[in-house]
């Protein structure tokens, strides 16, 4: 979008402080935000000798920045909303990322309190939201999520980066969106050398599906979203996604494991299906379980 995914944290982290943009509850009006884009862009020019045609990206994040967080087009957009949405969209590692944004809401300890990461919650589910996509991650309310990341602190008041990162290593609902942004920007450039089992194609291009029930069935990123299939060659579950070529190690483990699935009987996989993500309780379903 408008080569925000070009920018590095580094760099827009930089040029945040330069725009002492510190105080995460302050307001920026439509003019500050211009020219906190215009020095990203001008540094995205500089750092990569690329020509960016500055006036228009800037026009088109500040519209997208506005969209998500100035629907009302009011004029102003919080410190926070702003650095959250260019951090989630920029180039970096998924990590460096997740220490960052806790950064922004823990206190002078380090830590973070329930009332703190709610802040950081609700500003991130804000873009699968503008999207029309926030039912699927759990919806806007992000008590649950709150609950659920607290429990990794062990009764702890207040959260340290630790546990944060462990959370997110979970990929819980309302953020598995993030590290799968991150996955499909990987995965496009991905070259495996594998044949899709259902259309051949080989090598395979993006993401690669390996069953962990059947030996040799890998089946490429098309055939696997539009669900086609080929007379004995139907992906059956337990996969494995992958959006790196696979090391010797990986296809090591994988083997093991379909190994192990071929004793275990479809019971076994029905009272234990596969979650891609670690699923939010719903305070509906919190309320429903305690009765």
């Amino acid at each position: 979008m408008s080569a925000v995914d070009l920018m590095t944290l580094s760099s827009t982290s930089e040029v945040f402080r330069e725009h002492d943009l510190q105080q995460s509850d302050r307001l920026l009006d439509v003019v500050e935000v211009i020219h906190c884009l215009t020095s990203l862009y001008e540094r995205l020019e500089e750092e990569r000798g690329i020509l960016v045609n500055i006036p228009l990206s800037v026009d088109m994040c500040l519209n997208w920045v506005l969209n998500v967080y100035d629907s009302g087009r009011n004029g102003k957009v919080r410190v926070l909303s702003f650095k959250t949405g260019l951090v989630c969209l920029c180039n970096s590692n998924v990590q460096e990322k997740y220490k960052y944004l806790f950064k922004q809401v823990a206190g002078p300890g380090g830590g973070c309190d329930q009332r703190q990461l709610s802040l950081l919650l609700h500003e991130a589910i804000q873009i699968p939201r503008q999207l029309g996509e926030v039912a699927a991650f759990g919806g806007s309310n992000v008590e649950p999520s709150i609950r659920s990341c607290f429990r990794v602190a062990a009764g702890k008041p207040a959260l340290e980066v630790s546990h944060f990162l462990e959370w997110m290593s979970l990929e819980p609902q309302s953020m598995v969106w993030l590290p799968v942004l991150h996955r499909v920007a990987v995965a496009e450039s991905a070259k495996h050398q594998a044949k899709c089992s259902v259309c051949k194609q080989c090598p395979i291009r993006g993401f690669r599906y390996r069953s962990l029930k059947q030996f040799n069935v890998d089946i490429c990123q098309t055939c696997f979203l539009t669900g086609r299939t080929s007379k004995g060659k139907k992906l059956h579950y337990p996969i494995m996604e992958y959006y790196t070529p696979t090391t010797s190690g990986e296809n090591m483990r994988d083997f093991a494991k379909t190994l192990k699935n071929k004793f275990r009987s479809k019971q076994y996989f029905s009272k234990h299906p596969q979650r891609g993500y670690l699923p939010v309780q719903s305070v509906l379903e919190a309320e429903s379980s305690e009765t």
